[in-house]
């Protein structure tokens, strides 16, 4: 690959993505997959000012092997040490940047019992730790190829560099991180997205209908109060980042308990280290009542069976079918590129900025104004060239929002 451009890209992560401050300390957790372009990154955060810069690596075939040996309780527990370190970044806040490259089937065959039992055990432990930090940094999820990712991506190139460039060049164009000057063209796209999110405020929307000929017939009620984001964000302190990068979607938080319904994928979903196919997933008062599967339906009960919240509905996303991502013909098995191609929903905790005023409200307040909370976050892809969207105001005017799969407006 071009070493100019992955510097570019480098560079776009450290100043657009998680934007980090001077002094800041930074978190970098990546795999094995390309140390070179970690060490890109590393020094891009220095130059953009950081104070210091940790690398988190992790393998996921390590994990596998952990998981085939080790008791359950013992993968479970919780050593002083992860506490302390847990409480340190509560103090710290330090921004994060994730890089993922994994495998989408590289946990194939693990005993998914296990794997889901010893993951809500370790994230009820988490999770209160994370509540504290929440809206308060700054983090990036991001991307760079694996062998194994770039084989299920393009299983008809050479195995080595060949599938791997192939990936790196579906990355950088997915990210708009492919030309001169991806920082300025990122600072473009953001406008153009905060553009589309005040439009859609003023609408003052109550509900969204989908409706597409897969069968997809859906409703689902929106929180009084709330807003549209998408692209860059701001912590509680106003400090800019950007979460995602790509990022296509304009997004909302719907109101817990407010769904009815049916909708069906429109892609493959990578979970777990395994893949959900060809699914679809039925609402009852709110709640997800039945969900099926062509492949690994088991897996997708057990994900909405997670704990109470894991039923609900904490986000809904909208992005044309005519986006640059969809547009390129690739299937990713990845849930960063492939819920940017077009509309997706996601199970599981919502987004507490997306309530106006929710930096003055208590986690009980935001949970009681409809923002759903739960152990997982999980997107899912729904949309189709022929998906419809309407909008539903308080006065019960109707306002179509998507039509063909497309902004109608």
């Amino acid at each position: 690959m071009n070493k100019t451009q992955l510097r570019r890209y480098a560079k776009l992560l450290a100043k657009t993505g998680v934007n980090v401050k001077k002094g800041q300390w930074v978190i970098v957790q990546a795999e094995l997959d390309q140390p070179e372009f970690v060490e890109m990154v590393v020094e891009e955060l220095y130059r953009a000012g950081a104070g210091k810069v940790t690398v988190e690596w992790s393998h996921q075939n390590l994990l596998g092997i952990h998981y085939k040996y080790q008791k359950q309780a013992v993968l479970e527990k919780f050593e002083q040490w992860e506490i302390a370190k847990l409480e340190h970044r509560v103090e710290e806040l330090p921004a994060m940047l994730y890089l993922e490259s994994e495998d989408p089937d590289g946990l194939k065959g693990i005993d998914q019992e296990k794997f889901t039992a010893v993951r809500s055990a370790r994230t009820k432990v988490i999770k209160p730790y994370r509540d504290q930090m929440e809206n308060k940094y700054q983090w990036c999820i991001a991307a760079v190829p694996g062998k194994a990712w770039a084989r299920k991506v393009f299983p008809d190139l050479k195995l080595g560099n060949t599938g791997v460039d192939a990936l790196w060049d579906a990355i950088l164009t997915a990210s708009r991180a492919d030309g001169p000057d991806p920082v300025r063209e990122w600072h473009r796209h953001n406008d153009e997205l905060g553009a589309r999110c005040d439009r859609l405020n003023r609408m003052k929307l109550v509900a969204l209908e989908y409706k597409a000929s897969n069968g997809t017939n859906f409703r689902v009620g929106l929180i009084e109060n709330s807003s549209f984001c998408g692209g860059m964000e701001e912590t509680i302190a106003g400090y800019p980042f950007n979460p995602n990068i790509p990022s296509e979607e304009i997004f909302i938080s719907p109101k817990a308990g407010e769904a009815e319904g049916i909708v069906y994928s429109s892609k493959p979903l990578s979970y777990q280290g395994e893949l959900i196919e060809n699914f679809s997933v039925r609402f009852e008062n709110g709640r997800v009542v039945e969900v099926k599967a062509e492949k690994n339906q088991a897996l997708l009960e057990k994900m909405v069976a997670m704990d109470e919240g894991a039923s609900m509905l904490g986000e809904c996303a909208l992005i044309p079918f005519d986006s640059p991502i969809n547009n390129a013909g690739i299937l990713f098995y990845n849930t960063l590129f492939d819920e940017n191609a077009s509309c997706h929903l996601a199970l599981g905790r919502g987004f507490n900025e997306c309530v106006r005023g929710y930096e003055n409200m208590t986690l009980e307040e935001l949970r009681a104004a409809g923002i759903n909370d739960s152990l997982i976050h999980v997107d899912f892809m729904i949309g189709t060239k022929d998906l419809d969207i309407v909008g539903i105001t308080k006065s019960g005017d109707r306002i179509q929002i998507f039509k063909d799969g497309n902004w109608a407006f």
